[in-house]
């Protein structure tokens, strides 16, 4: 060898040297995935165990080695890497032909192809990255050897099998299965398993269905290396290979479809407690307390009377659109035009192709199993109509007037509108015009012992609108806050039958006098009790108890309910002046129910991670017994804060009862037939709507309003509006079970009295109170016929 080349490989040699430790310090450290775990989904469900939601970045379900079948592991080592469990993180053979391919192809533009091993491609997903180049290349071969070092043949295949990308959306074998076939890895024929395995390289152009003869071929490629590699035999290739490449994509058929309110404010939570990358991708499995049923029932109600409101006070607001209505033009047209959002998936839109005196004859399209388009057409009848009056014009920032009910058709519609149509389920070929209410609303209901929210809608629509107005609106209770000021006179032991003057009140106030009055403007000039004020609603009398108990008391109530935190006392808050939400609604008025404790609404019961291991939940109840066998009966230790005595809670749940028999809250318990009680609530300028009510088992709190705070118009009222939304919520939670009466409190003493009104009705008192209320101004309060005291009781 001459010196020149002697030169020359000592010169290479050095320069390969330099090169491999350069790519030695330059590697990521490999140890990490001796103990790594793919992102997962996390997957919500409600409280009977139906799926509502998935999170995932990458849409990915983690199955260990031992339970991926052989055979499919197969299928992937035959497709990927068919001598993978010989080499030792690089096939040689594939090396050399991909620089080869490098060096022929270099500056032609074209990506640099390979070949690398099942280990190359976990090394380049997981440490070393995707780009093309052949530095790449040699950094992902080192890195492969590396990891053949550290980890077994079954975790880097585990690892693989897992970290994939197959298409549809899906990362891993499971996630595949499922998008393609919609089953389990052990339901898979020899043929998915085969289609399966011929994704990685390629999955968009394998897609069978864009690609049904590409995909077929190279699953049949793949069968056929099964074959070669024994995997399979003959008579089963053969059988695999004429079987049809038929997905079955998932459609989730358990899957909750109403909810979104609850669910968005779940996802919310997750992320609040465990960040953003632990829930979308940490396999979380999270248990929450929605109840599917009752959360479709009071959504129904909930549109049922923003609905009702709209027809009586919205009038029509005209269509969606206008296209030609031609025999010719209508169905692209028709096509074109967008869904409003919180249009209803049982509402159709349909143009009106013909309007005579009393009918208009509109036409939509529906899909057919294949999806294309079926035109339909029925009949829109003016007896229906007579809600739709005109909105006429007034000034802004006025509500709405309206104008008379429609006399033609031709008031409603014309020809070449788009509008919203719902077919009626019993009449045949008929339709009803339909509207997207802009009222808006909410609802929580939720179980006083737990606070667990047990269904909760924060408006029309989530599509229109993911603000949840249930969490997130801060609106005026008005009268449906009085309890609270009521019941810090009951703490203070004041008996329910306590006569007020309901005559004028000035305060002297920073901003001057102020002079509150009733609903109906005036005062009575007469001494009301404080529980027929309440069942009435007496502005005048509820200022002056919130004058004698002290705004300071009405305050702290109101803290420790959670009502308001922190809220200022001042005088015009007795009347609701204050800004809350529905759910601290409902959870304020579950202190009243369940004996005075304070609960915290809830909508996730309890976290576990992929492992199974419960890493939170909302219930921290001890329970000594519980690990002393199944033959002990569990004793949950009560830790829930007490916010008020037990007898005042029960005082002010019998007052609240009168509001539902005699007062403003008669339709909240209208065909309930079992113990109701609760409280209308009414703002400043009929600008909010609420009940609040509940009976032993269940709270529920509705709130209508607008969302840019305006009048409702004068005379809607929460009575008129809220109560009816509460009834229906209520009676679907109620739907076959019995009546469960409120219970007494033991001490408390029950009394027999004649009310303001005449009726006898039995009171409840504070032991030693029942014969303390003073009279005002000649007004003495009804006398006691009976006493009933002792251990309290179902009454």
């Amino acid at each position: 060898m001459t010196v020149g080349a002697t030169v020359l490989v000592l010169s290479g040699g050095v320069a390969a040297v330099g090169i491999y430790t350069s790519l030695q310090a330059d590697l990521p450290d490999h140890r990490w995935l001796a103990d790594y775990h793919p992102q997962q989904m996390s997957r919500i469900y409600a409280a009977d165990s139906r799926l509502m939601a998935e999170l995932a970045v990458e849409r990915r379900v983690f199955v260990p080695i031992e339970a991926i079948p052989a055979r499919l592991q197969q299928a992937f080592i035959s497709a990927e890497d068919q001598r993978f469990r010989e080499h030792h993180g690089i096939d040689p053979l594939g090396i050399t032909r991909a620089i080869v391919t490098y060096v022929r192809d270099r500056g032609s533009g074209r990506r640099m192809q390979g070949a690398s091993t099942i280990t190359q491609q976990v090394a380049k997903n997981m440490l070393v990255g995707a780009d093309r180049t052949l530095l790449r290349k040699a950094r992902e071969a080192l890195l492969a050897i590396r990891l053949e070092s550290t980890l077994s043949k079954d975790r880097i295949l585990e690892i693989y099998l897992n970290e994939i990308y197959l298409g549809a959306q899906a990362y891993g074998v499971a996630a595949a299965a499922q998008a393609y076939f919609n089953r389990g890895l052990d339901e898979l024929t020899v043929g998915e398993m085969a289609f399966l395995a011929s994704l990685p390289k390629a999955p968009n152009n394998y897609n069978p269905a864009r690609h049904p003869e590409a995909a077929r071929a190279r699953r049949n490629w793949v069968l056929e290396r099964m074959a070669e590699d024994g995997a399979i035999t003959q008579a089963e290739l053969q059988a695999a290979q004429a079987e049809p490449l038929q997905t079955r994509p998932s459609r989730r058929p358990d899957m909750v479809a109403v909810g979104q309110h609850f669910t968005e404010d779940v996802r919310r939570e997750l992320v609040s407690r465990f960040g953003a990358e632990q829930t979308g991708g940490g396999g979380l499995v999270v248990r929450t307390s929605l109840d599917p049923d009752l959360q479709a029932a009071t959504e129904t109600a909930l549109r049922a009377g923003l609905t009702n409101y709209d027809r009586r006070r919205g009038g029509w607001r005209g269509p969606v659109a206008r296209i030609p209505a031609g025999p010719q033009d209508w169905q692209p047209a028709l096509e074109a035009t967008a869904r409003p959002g919180g249009m209803l998936p049982a509402w159709q839109l349909a143009v009106v192709q013909q309007v005579s005196e009393r009918e208009a004859r509109v036409a939509w399209l529906e899909r057919d199993a294949a999806r294309n388009p079926v035109p339909r057409s029925a009949v829109l009848e003016l007896s229906e109509l007579a809600w739709a009056r005109p909105q006429l014009p007034v000034r802004a920032g006025d509500p709405p007037r309206l104008g008379n009910p429609p006399r033609r058709m031709a008031d409603v519609v014309a020809a070449g509108d788009v509008i919203m149509v719902e077919p009626i389920a019993q009449r045949a070929g008929r339709v009803t015009l339909r509207q997207i209410p802009e009222v808006e609303g909410a609802v929580v209901a939720l179980d006083p012992a737990t606070g667990r929210i047990l269904a909760m809608s924060g408006g029309w629509s989530f599509e229109r609108s993911q603000y949840n107005r249930a969490t997130q609106a801060q609106r005026q209770p008005g009268s449906s806050f009085k309890p609270f000021v009521y019941l810090a006179a009951l703490e203070e032991g004041i008996p329910p039958n306590q006569r007020f003057m309901d005559t004028p009140v000035e305060i002297q106030t920073g901003a001057g006098v102020w002079r509150p009055s009733n609903y109906s403007g005036g005062a009575t000039g007469q001494a009301v009790s404080m529980r027929a004020a309440l069942e009435r609603s007496l502005n005048l009398v509820t200022v002056r108890i919130a004058e004698q108990v002290g705004m300071p008391r009405v305050s702290d109530v109101a803290n420790r309910f959670g009502v308001i935190d922190n809220m200022p006392p001042y005088i015009a808050m007795s009347l609701g002046a204050g800004e809350t939400t529905v759910a601290r609604m409902a959870a304020a008025y579950a202190g009243f129910v369940n004996g005075g404790r304070r609960v915290n609404p809830t909508l996730i019961d309890s976290v576990q991670d992929q492992r199974g291991r419960v890493v939170w939940r909302s219930d921290v109840r001890g329970c000594q017994t519980c690990a002393s066998g199944p033959e002990q009966v569990p004793n949950l230790e009560d830790n829930r804060r007490r916010i008020t005595d037990p007898i005042a809670a029960y005082q002010m749940v019998n007052m609240l009862q009168g509001v539902v028999q005699r007062g403003t809250g008669g339709r909240a318990g209208a065909g309930l037939n079992r113990p109701v009680a609760g409280k209308t609530g009414t703002s400043n300028d009929y600008k909010d709507n609420w009940f609040v009510g509940f009976t032993p088992d269940i709270v529920v709190a509705v709130w209508v309003g607008f969302d840019d705070p305006r009048t409702l118009g004068n005379g809607e009222t929460g009575g008129s509006n809220a109560a009816p939304i509460f009834r229906d919520v209520m009676a679907a939670a109620l739907q076959g079970s019995p009546p469960v009466p409120f219970r007494a409190p033991p001490g408390v003493s029950l009394v027999r009295i004649t009310h303001d009104n005449g009726q006898s009705i039995m009171e409840a008192f504070r032991p030693g109170t029942e014969n303390s209320a003073q009279p005002v101004d000649g007004f003495a309060p009804g006398a006691a016929e009976r006493v009933e005291r002792g251990l309290g009781g179902v009454y």
